[in-house]
């Protein structure tokens, strides 16, 4: 009998200590302020995308082409086309996460490789503004 009260409370403590560690998880909840900048990984999702987007120390970098960009973009980014970007890093705010969005994911991570480079804090969005339209958030023509 004391056996299987032994088991039993190692089980709870087991339950408990699993929970816990669920509980402490750095995923982003319901505001950018919650988010962690310095813990993010260098590619981030749409819905982190989102909830950052309104903060003072992050700015969205569109390096797709003006027409791409006038089609639909993400509401508050700025455009500077990847092949300007290396002539117009001036442009770009050094004390503040960058955060680089094209279509599909696959210019801006050459923009985030050539920032990383220049000694920016970037990030670069997956899926890019596929996904973003795809998931229902806001865009701006």
């Amino acid at each position: 009998m004391l056996h299987t009260k032994s088991l039993v409370l190692l089980l709870v403590l087991l339950a408990m200590l699993m929970l816990a560690a669920c509980g402490g998880s750095s995923a982003p909840t319901t505001s950018g302020e919650a988010i962690s900048l310095a813990d993010l990984p260098i590619n981030i999702d749409v819905k982190t995308v989102d909830l950052l987007r309104g903060r003072d120390d992050v700015i969205i970098l569109d390096v797709r082409e003006d027409w791409e960009y006038a089609a639909g973009h993400i509401p508050g980014t700025v455009l500077i086309p990847l092949g300007q970007l290396g002539s117009r890093l001036s442009e770009i705010p050094a004390d503040k996460t960058v955060i680089a969005v094209c279509r599909s994911g696959n210019r801006s991570g050459q923009a985030t490789q050539l920032l990383k480079q220049s000694g920016f804090t970037v990030h670069n969005m997956e899926g890019g503004m596929l996904a973003w339209e795809q998931a229902n958030y806001a865009v701006e023509r």
